[in-house]
């Protein structure tokens, strides 16, 4: 092929420049933890400086692999929340195995709701596998599909750029199980361990293999509905932290059981779309938001560097909402059918 010929097949209409093809897959890989360690609270300033190029691999591989997979086959989100979950448990449980670590950071993180037969929490691990299928994965896919939404359903990397992230995905998975037990000076036990990856895989299988519902009569409520039920509900499972024993754990199971029915129902119907997703994706980033202001960092009280930092990422995250919301609102519907779930 000529110069010329190469010139004109990377600038051929319909086909819009490497960078721009990427640009999405970069902003998920960074967003995502942003929003699910910084945005959060759990850092001081210094601590974001020298932990964002280690979470970046884990949390950005990881999403970005949950969504490439899932829209590569034709699916939606109910498949990437399924595989939310599965991320959280290699995470937490195969990574840096803080389920089953007792005295993860030097503090009982399970209380009175720990487990002895399987050396895990009820509510810690109900509780941090939730927020990884919610925060740490779908809350930042959500949110850059509404920033393109000419390409919302469709992949963002050919085959090389998906081999890359899994390959960085895995050097962050690495990266992580040394640097937790160099840290914590723990290992699970081998039954944990199988266990673990069998029920991952079984995630997996069912996130595909699984039937979309059919649809139902009716018309879903407003995108800003769907919003405020997310940003209370959303709001209220944090809150199921601080009950006292089993009650936590109740709590923490019944209110995502209702939040997935209600919403499941709500998105068979005829007019459920993108804006919506995007109003259920920014109620849960505001919980985040006014929660990190608030939240003490694992190393010690907040200072003000740290307020500030977390005031400034609330601020961003509202004009990223607004960002997203404008693009969403100004592109074309997409078709009545557009995905499998």
């Amino acid at each position: 092929m000529k110069d010329g010929d190469v010139r004109q097949a990377a600038t051929r209409p319909g086909r819009p420049p490497l960078r721009r093809r990427v640009a999405p897959a970069v902003a998920l890989f960074i967003l995502a933890p942003a929003i699910g360690e910084l945005l959060l609270g759990n850092l001081r300033v210094e601590e974001t400086v020298a932990f964002l190029p280690v979470l970046a691999p884990l949390y950005g591989g990881g999403a970005l692999l949950i969504r490439e997979t899932a829209r590569r086959a034709g699916r939606g989100p109910a498949t990437m929340l399924i595989l939310g979950v599965a991320y959280g448990l290699l995470e937490e449980g195969l990574a840096d195995q803080m389920l089953f670590n007792r005295h993860y950071a030097g503090n009982d993180e399970m209380g009175d709701t720990y487990i002895p037969a399987l050396g895990m929490g009820g509510w810690l691990t109900i509780g941090v596998l939730t927020m990884h299928a919610v925060w740490s994965t779908n809350v930042g896919i959500t949110l850059v599909e509404a920033l393109v939404p000419e390409r919302s359903e469709t992949p963002w990397l050919g085959r090389r750029g998906l081999v890359v992230t899994a390959a960085v995905f895995v050097f962050g998975t690495a990266v992580t199980i040394w640097g937790t037990h160099h840290d914590e000076h723990f290992f699970a036990t081998p039954p944990q361990l199988l266990g673990t990856g069998a029920v991952i895989a079984v995630l997996i299988v069912v996130a595909f293999r699984r039937r979309p519902a059919g649809p139902l009569p009716g018309n879903p409520p407003r995108p800003v509905v769907a919003g405020l039920v997310a940003f209370v509900a959303s709001g209220a499972f944090l809150s199921t932290a601080d009950l006292p024993g089993w009650w936590s754990v109740a709590a923490a199971v019944a209110l995502p059981a209702a939040t997935v029915l209600v919403v499941g129902r709500w998105s068979r119907r005829r007019g459920w779309g993108r804006t919506h997703r995007l109003a259920l994706a920014s109620g849960a980033l505001l919980t985040y938001a006014w929660t990190g202001i608030a939240m003490r960092p694992e190393s010690g009280p907040k200072r003000t560097a740290d307020y500030i930092m977390n005031a400034t990422l609330a601020l961003a995250a509202v004009l990223l909402i607004a960002c997203a919301a404008r693009r969403a609102h100004g592109s074309r519907p997409p078709s009545p059918v557009t995905e499998k779930d």
